[in-house]
Formats: structure tokens, sequence, C-alpha cells
């Protein structure tokens, strides 16, 4: 699928027709079954995602998989008030514990991004990569760009918490419940996603530009794999002059 598309059709599905079901769908179809609707479509096309297009277990098709299943079993916690909000915040809480756990365990989350970003398709590509991110430089952005997204994703899911204790506050199983939030997700999915997807990116960028840092050659005059054979040829040279001598 088109990556234009692919971007598409998660704004639609999981943002987007989620809020219209909540705010003009409510009274057609009951204000439970309604919510429950638009908390399972997002559900719905991740997994759909997942079996049908990406097709590819990894670190982060696994991480999307458990996101979905944890919000599509607390879809059907019904509750209001601080509980609620509670709930709506399980995302971000999901996001840290498997963030901060990959820190724990010296695998750092962010390389898995890295890596799904430059695409290794041989064992050669494959066995070159895990040696750059093993050197210092890019093992310490490996870090830092998961601690980034660790803490921004725990702030995010503070903030997503007090939203919610603030604006939703009607009974669970009205239309005004609904609405609520509907409000609250057309704040969120903006104002705490954008800050999240620049962290994304910013941490990237930290481990592409720790990489670079230990390739010859100007980034861009060559592609990122040709950079990657001339260093290991360079390295291969000066080892073969060290046994010489």
């Amino acid at each position: 699928m088109n990556r234009s598309v692919k971007l598409a059709l998660d704004v639609l599905l999981g943002a987007v027709v989620p809020i219209l079901v909540l705010s003009y769908l409510s009274g057609p179809l009951g204000a439970v079954p309604a919510y429950l609707v638009s908390a399972l479509i997002p559900v719905g096309w991740v997994v759909a995602d997942l079996l049908f297009i990406t097709k590819r277990l990894n670190f982060i098709t696994a991480f999307l998989g458990l996101s979905a299943l944890v919000r599509g079993l607390l879809a059907f916690w019904f509750v209001d008030g601080f509980l609620f909000a509670l709930k709506d915040s399980a995302g971000s809480a999901v996001t840290v514990l498997v963030f901060g756990g990959s820190l724990l365990v010296g695998r750092p989350a962010v390389r898995a991004f890295a890596k799904q970003s430059l695409d290794p398709r041989t064992p050669e590509q494959a066995s070159a990569l895990r040696g750059l991110f093993a050197e210092r430089p890019v093992a310490r952005a490996l870090v830092l760009g998961t601690t980034i997204l660790a803490a921004v994703h725990a702030a995010a899911g503070a903030a997503n918490f007090l939203l919610n204790l603030s604006i939703v506050t009607a009974p669970f199983g009205t239309a005004e419940f609904n609405e609520q939030v509907a409000a609250v997700n057309a704040i969120t999915r903006l104002a705490l996603g954008i800050p999240e997807i620049l962290a994304t990116g910013f941490a990237i960028w930290l481990v592409f530009r720790a990489l670079y840092s230990l390739l010859p050659g100007i980034p861009g005059e060559k592609t990122f794999w040709d950079l990657v054979w001339q260093r290991e040829a360079r390295g291969r040279a000066w080892t073969e002059v060290q046994n010489e001598g």
C-alpha cells in the first residue's frame, strides 16, 4: 500500500472516524454501542493492518499489536470519572513500560525504528548494522533517543489523564459522555500527537547522526549502504596492514 494512502487511513480510522461516531451516532445507535464502535474502529484497523497489509512480525508490529489488544480489552471496561481518565491513558502507560523495559534489557526501542528505516535486506547488511549499533556513539544515541521518547509519552499520558479528568465529567452511557470524550480526543490527537511524532523523528535523527559520524564520505553523495561497505573495506585494509606489520 502506498505510504501516503496508509498515513491517510491511519489518521482517518485512528482519529477522525471515532470522533465522528461519538459526535453524531450516539443518538441513532445508542450511547454505549456508539462508544464501543468508536473505540474498536482504531483497534480493528491496527489488527487488519498487521494481518493483511504489513504482515511482518517484529518489535514494532508486536508493540502495535499489544497496544491494540490493551485498547480493545479496555473498551469493554465501562467506567467514568477518575477511572475513565486512567483507562484512556493506558496506551501511554504501555508505551512507557515498553520503552523503559527496552532500556533495562539493553535493547533500546529506537533501535527497531532505526533498523526499519534503514531496511537491511541481506545477512551482510544486517550484520554490518549490528556492528554499527554496538559502536559507542550510536549506542549512546539509541539510549538517549529511547529515553526521550519514554519521557515524552509519560508527559503525554499525564496530560491526557488531566484533560479527561477535567472535561469528561458526565456519567458513562450518556450522549453527553460521548460528546465529552469526542472533545477530548479532538484535542489530544493533535496537541499530544504532534509532540510524540516530533520526538520520534528527533530520536531517529540522533541515531542517524551518530551512524553517519562513523562512516566515510559525505551523506547524500552515496547511499548509506555504499558508505557502510566503504567503511568495511577500509577496516579490512587496515587489518591487513597491521597483520603484515
